[in-house]
């Protein structure tokens, strides 16, 4: 399977091939994967996730699926690549990793079947939706700043085309130890259907990137600790965890908070009312 990277290479954006160990630029020259500055393997107009997919995901919450997806909108500047540096801001505590399969597309997309979606996919990359969820009060229904803050969506490390979703194992380790293992049989709506589903309504461009949702046990990582997201045949996505170098401002807008609802989103499983009361309860 070709699988492509973006890097940074003698001060200009490179698009290279793999080649084993090596990345090969369209004018020959090479660098060694180990030692490549990687960029986000696609520049999309958009990036859209699934709330809940996986089945282990929406077992863990004890809570029902609608009958269709629902979604929310990452920005741009979320984006983050293979080694970057993920910002939990000052005054933060609840920042949550979630490994998931992202999609790229690869032509424009409008008003399309779930039989022809395959068509329009210029392959897929490894995800870290991560959440910022000290302001899931503020912004629970549109995410924006829980999902959307900056470096809160790396890509990478590069695209790979010709890949087979089904079947196919994702794990989520930190600082070395597996806390995420799911699989993309586990995925209630599967790749084609959520293009799909998107491109009723609204027009995929090539480099647009649809998450897919992460399975269950998404746990709090805190600043030191290392993150990496691998899934079978698209390699090992990985990150670390940095404190923002200023303090969220209090003089402007929502302060973070640890209301039920906060805590119960960020530690899933492991809170201690699940199942004896909701959230907000």
């Amino acid at each position: 399977m070709p699988e492509y990277r973006r890097v940074l290479l003698d001060g200009a954006i490179v698009e290279t091939v793999r080649d084993g160990d090596e990345l090969v630029a369209g004018d020959g020259r090479r660098v060694r994967v180990e030692d490549a500055h990687h960029l986000p393997p696609v520049v999309p107009s958009k990036v859209i996730a699934v709330h809940l997919n996986h089945r282990s995901r929406v077992d863990e919450f004890r809570i029902g699926l609608p009958d269709t997806p629902t979604y929310f909108h990452k920005p741009t500047s979320a984006l983050n690549a293979h080694r970057g540096a993920v910002v939990r801001p000052e005054g933060c505590r609840w920042l949550n990793y979630e490994g998931e399969v992202a999609i790229v597309i690869g032509r424009t997309a409008r008003n399309i079947s779930p039989a022809d979606a395959g068509h329009y996919i210029a392959g897929y990359t490894v995800a870290n939706d991560y959440g910022l969820h000290d302001f899931r009060d503020t912004d629970a229904g549109s995410m924006l700043r829980v999902k959307g803050s900056d470096t809160l969506c790396p890509l990478g490390p590069g695209l790979v085309t010709d890949w087979d979703f089904r079947g196919k194992r994702l794990r989520t380790y930190v600082n070395g130890e597996v806390v995420q293992d799911g699989s993309t049989d586990e995925m209630t709506w599967d790749m084609h259907y959520l293009v799909a589903d998107i491109a009723r309504t609204i027009t995929l461009y090539p480099g647009d990137v649809l998450l897919s949702g992460t399975p269950a046990n998404s746990r709090p990582v805190a600043p030191g600790d290392v993150v990496e997201v691998e899934v079978e045949g698209l390699g090992r996505l990985t990150n670390h965890i940095v404190t923002g170098p200023t303090a969220i401002r209090t003089d402007v807008g929502a302060q973070p908070t640890e209301s039920e609802e906060v805590l119960s989103t960020a530690l899933g499983g492991d809170w201690e009312f699940r199942g004896i009361r909701p959230p907000g309860r």
